[in-house]
């Protein structure tokens, strides 16, 4: 039995995020579908996370065990004749037994774009947060950098599965403006559900002057998600980075 990875990007408009759901659209339905169709037989492909409905990634990784001989250089041809076009396979690896798409993967970077003008670009649409009020950037860089370091981040997170402990690490949390756009992003060891979505929503709070960045450490301490800013759409996510640290070099994306 082989144990095959895959890199994968994809446009998430159209699905209900990564992970099966019965009667809807998602992710991994269909790559599994297209994957069962290469090799012949059903198979179940582990993903890194899971991704919300609405979420993108430009990098994503997954893993799946097959018995089928095809060379893994042929498999992202083979599996993109049988995916939508908003789902591509761009890269696929033959991976020790071990390895595992969520389980191996250390830290984890997402994305967050804001349109920042007066008037909204409907190219945007689904693809970045339009917001028309003036942003600071740097305003919004001193509230992000307060999030940074290992927190208890029940303040900014939504009510979704459970979990052993909401404390985290994050590793940098950076706001960069590039003309109408603002992107945000922060990498951590793991997310909780909405967690990066929440974050962007309080620093975009305290460029609003709703809560001043100094306040971010205690809003963290009292753990109340009412005291955070709100969860911000969906569309303006990606996963772009991700990080393996079991020798599995090739594995970590590209900057």
């Amino acid at each position: 039995m082989r144990n095959i990875a895959l890199f994968l990007t994809y446009e998430g408009t159209a699905y209900h995020g990564w992970q099966a759901q019965k009667n809807l659209p998602t992710v991994q339905q269909t790559l599994e579908k297209a994957a069962a169709m290469v090799v012949g037989h059903p198979v179940h492909i582990t993903g890194c996370g899971r991704t919300d409905a609405g979420v993108h990634a430009r990098w994503y990784v997954a893993n799946f065990r097959t018995e089928s001989t095809i060379p893994v250089d042929r498999l992202p041809y083979a599996l993109n004749t049988h995916l939508p076009v908003d789902i591509a396979v761009t890269k696929a690896f033959e991976v020790h037994e071990g390895f595992n798409a969520i389980g191996s993967c250390s830290r984890k970077e997402y994305t967050y774009t804001i349109y920042n003008s007066r008037l909204r670009d409907p190219f945007y649409v689904n693809r970045a947060w339009f917001y028309p009020k003036h942003l600071d950037e740097r305003i919004m860089q001193a509230a992000a950098s307060q999030f940074v370091g290992t927190h208890d981040f029940a303040a900014v997170r939504s009510v979704g599965t459970n979990v052993k402990s909401t404390v985290r690490t994050v590793y940098y949390f950076n706001v960069e403006r590039h003309g109408d756009l603002i992107e945000l992003k922060v990498c951590a060891n793991g997310f909780l559900y909405n967690m990066a979505r929440a974050m962007v929503g309080t620093v975009v709070y305290a460029a609003e002057g709703k809560i001043a960045p100094e306040e971010i450490p205690g809003l963290l301490e009292s753990g109340n998600r009412t005291d955070a800013g709100p969860t911000v759409p969906a569309g303006g996510l990606y996963m772009t980075h991700l990080w393996y640290d079991d020798g599995i070099e090739r594995f970590s994306c590209p900057e």
